[in-house]
């Protein structure tokens, strides 16, 4: 019997062994995407797929996730690179509210510049621009109601300008001193505005996806007007919290407005490493979430797309999924070196112009606007930002303070300081007495 075993045994041991040489053959190396140009090449984009008005504005408050297929997968834009607006989507805003949200986009420009320069001099130590992507907060914000909660990333710092908060206030927070309204808690930049209700912004990028989706569920669960706004870079939407906040959205219907801000870059990392789909706004679909790919450059587009998704919000059909298409025209932040992974004239080859640039094209193009009152604008505005800048210092400045009270520690935090904590704060006391 056992010598009758062995020649099936060794048949079985060749067939095995032939099988797992053809499968080795057949097997393909792990599939690591890079960056389609580094230093040294020439950049190209991906042209704009859509013009104005290619794309229909589906009923906000009929729309389910199998309409927007279309949507997800083409460009939303309004404005054209000749200034005209056109097609279903166009707001129809007045020539003052597209003022103010010019307005807006440079006071944010030269907020940057001039707070980039003091880093570089060593008057702050961190700084991150919103350079290329000023439209984006500006106009989503503007199209949302003032009880709306924001849950921002680096790049929205312009919806606190929105919200009408003052820039010294700002500058102290950047700076570090004694009227930071963080206490020093938080790295600058890191903004937090209770009144404007802009929520702090997290350093482990991604999570305010899910914090975002749990306070719309709490609005919606006590059943006040309310809706919530956020925003993550395409590099975090591989992150769990993403997928996390998709799912929420999905079973329970909140009234929040997911953004994905594709602008090419997370850190040095190309956004093809981020999502294997077509777009990163259609992998919303699969959540049965109603999807949005819109031009990040196109002011009027963006406040159209949101004032959608707010409406249906308002609706009770729950949560919109959005994918903004824009490009990082600077560093990630102030300790980066783009042109360590990227070409140095990159952004001469991004299709999508300007966005400050192009609104205000638009104004002039419909005679509301001229070359000469932009350069006005734009040096009272310069003006605002030095004179902020001049009494914020008068609070402390970052080499001398004066700097948040060590006290911070152990305040607002705890109503009631617990005793354990009571006892560390009393020696630090002693210690500071002695």
């Amino acid at each position: 019997m056992r010598r009758g075993c062995r020649p099936s045994i060794k048949r079985y041991e060749r067939v095995v062994g032939e099988r797992s040489m053809a499968a080795k053959k057949k097997q393909k190396s792990l599939q690591i995407p890079t960056a389609p140009f580094r230093p040294g090449d020439e950049a190209s984009f991906d042209p704009f797929v859509n013009e104005p008005g290619d794309l229909p504005r589906p009923d906000p408050a009929t729309c389910v996730a199998a309409d927007t297929t279309d949507l997800a997968n083409g460009l939303v834009r309004v404005l054209d690179f000749k200034g005209n607006a056109s097609g279903p989507w166009d707001p129809q805003l007045t020539p003052d509210e597209l003022r103010q949200g010019l307005e807006h986009m440079v006071r944010m420009r030269i907020f940057d510049e001039r707070m980039m320069k003091m880093q570089r001099t060593g008057k702050l130590s961190f700084y991150m621009r919103s350079l290329g992507e000023e439209a984006i907060a500006i106009a989503q914000t503007m199209a949302l109601e003032t009880q709306d909660w924001i849950f921002p990333s680096y790049r929205q710092p312009g919806a606190q300008f929105v919200r009408g908060r003052d820039m010294v206030s700002m500058i102290c927070h950047c700076i570090g001193n004694v009227e930071d309204n963080i206490k020093g808690r938080q790295m600058p930049v890191h903004y937090s505005y209770k009144e404007g209700r802009f929520i702090s912004i997290s350093s482990p990028v991604g999570t305010q996806f899910s914090q975002a989706v749990g306070v719309a569920m709490a609005s919606q669960y006590k059943g006040l007007d309310e809706a919530t706004i956020t925003w993550i870079g395409d590099g975090a939407s591989a992150e769990g919290d993403y997928h996390y906040a998709l799912n929420f959205a999905s079973v329970f219907k909140p009234p929040v407005i997911l953004n994905i801000v594709n602008n090419q870059w997370a850190i040095s990392t190309h956004r093809n490493i981020a999502s294997g789909s077509p777009t990163f706004a259609a992998r919303g679909l699969a959540y049965n979430v109603p999807c949005i790919r819109v031009d990040g450059n196109d002011f009027l587009a963006l406040y159209s797309v949101t004032k959608w998704a707010r409406e249906r919000a308002a609706a009770g059909e729950g949560a919109t999924h959005i994918e903004v298409l824009t490009y990082r025209a600077g560093a990630h932040s102030s300790s980066d070196d783009p042109s360590r992974y990227r070409p140095g004239d990159e952004a001469e080859f991004w299709p999508g112009g300007d966005p400050v640039d192009r609104l205000s094209g638009h104004l002039i193009a419909i005679g509301e606007w001229s070359d000469e009152r932009q350069t006005e604008m734009e040096e009272r505005i310069d003006g605002e930002v030095m004179a902020a800048y001049k009494e914020a210092v008068t609070h402390g400045d970052l080499a001398n303070g004066p700097y948040p009270s060590a006290d911070t520690i152990f305040t607002e935090v705890y109503e009631t300081v617990p005793w354990h904590l009571q006892e560390q704060w009393d020696e630090m006391k002693r210690w500071s007495n002695d």
